[in-house]
């Protein structure tokens, strides 16, 4: 019988197949998992919705999202949050968090609309090719990312603890903690409200016209330009609630660059799921942090967590190229 745990004879045995670990760790890099994937879901949202209206993958998305974490940088810093745990009762804790919540919505909001006025309408005016909008997008994301490095610099925000996480249950001997709940429950009634609003709300239905056929949907009475708009600042809002998340889940994680990783995260997850679809984009940022966890454990380094996910990415895509759920925007069931 082969062992369980087989070393491959690389040098430095920088990598192994550590399957008694995985077991040993399952539960923890579960709720792991589930608490990173719930963040890169609420990401996603934002790229599946642009694409499925515009057709444009808006990779400036992650720099949206950045500045959602330098305004809970520096909310909760005026408010007196540090490295150390704050001295404050739990209700003062909880309204502070829901105004950095708030601040942080806004941020993004403000620069995924100044984002789509400035870099996309002009293109959108002049009916530019795809590619222009694809070079334009990733051109807005350096801009905005090296304005933060001009005005903050290159290195990390000081560290913010906003609580002490507290155990709330035990499954099969690992914690599950409180700012694990919080994520994960928080990031999934977001994503849920959102679903139902594309779903059932007027500006849902509208945004679903537009993203299955613009012409027919102007010529029906739906305000495009405004649905655009509407698709964007929604985006930023959910980017914005995944940055208080992220910087509640990584203190130091307030950093110039310390979008682009995630965001490209963010986008596997969307494409994972399938992009376009708002179930696919929740489906495939969960699953993606569960993967990721769950590799860095087996390959016994945690820098093979990018790596596993990506290629389970390829793996599925070459499969099913749509994604799992693979159903557009414009063609979701009202």
């Amino acid at each position: 019988m082969l062992p369980l745990l087989v070393h491959l004879p690389l040098e430095n045995d920088w990598i192994s197949f550590d399957v008694p670990s995985l077991m040993e760790n399952f539960w923890s890099a579960t709720f792991d998992g589930l608490t990173f994937g719930a963040i890169y879901a609420l990401v996603a949202l934002g790229y599946t919705l642009v694409y499925g209206v515009l057709n444009l993958i808006n990779f400036a998305h992650s720099e949206v999202f950045i500045v959602g974490c330098y305004a809970v940088f520096f909310t909760l810093s005026g408010l007196g949050f540090g490295p150390s745990v704050p001295r404050l009762d739990i209700w003062a804790i909880i309204l502070n968090l829901i105004l950095a919540l708030v601040v942080a919505m806004v941020a993004s909001a403000l620069t995924a609309f100044v984002l789509e006025r400035v870099a996309y309408k002009p293109l959108r005016k002049r009916n530019a090719p795809r590619l222009v909008f694809l070079i334009t997008a990733i051109g807005a994301s350096f801009t905005i990312q090296y304005l933060i490095y001009l005005w903050r610099g290159p290195s990390p925000e000081l560290a913010l603890t906003m609580f002490r996480p507290t155990p709330i249950f035990d499954v099969f001997g690992t914690i599950v903690d409180s700012q694990q709940l919080v994520i994960i429950i928080a990031a999934v009634i977001m994503m849920v409200a959102t679903e139902r609003f594309i779903r059932k709300s007027r500006t849902g239905r509208g945004i679903r016209a537009v993203a299955q056929d613009p012409d027919t949907a102007t010529l029906m009475g739906v305000n495009k330009e405004r649905i655009i708009i509407t698709t964007f600042v929604i985006g930023g809002l959910l980017a914005g609630a995944a940055a208080l998340f992220y910087v509640m889940k990584i203190p130091s994680g307030v950093q110039y660059s310390g979008g682009f990783v995630l965001g490209i995260k963010a986008f596997a997850a969307a494409v994972l799921g399938g992009i376009g679809n708002v179930r696919g984009a929740l489906l495939g940022g969960l699953l993606l942090g569960l993967i990721g966890n769950y590799g860095q454990i087996l390959l016994g380094n945690s820098q093979w967590t990018d790596v596993v996910a990506f290629v389970v990415l390829v793996l599925v895509l070459l499969l099913r190229p749509q994604g799992i759920l693979g159903t557009a925007l414009g063609r979701s069931k009202a």
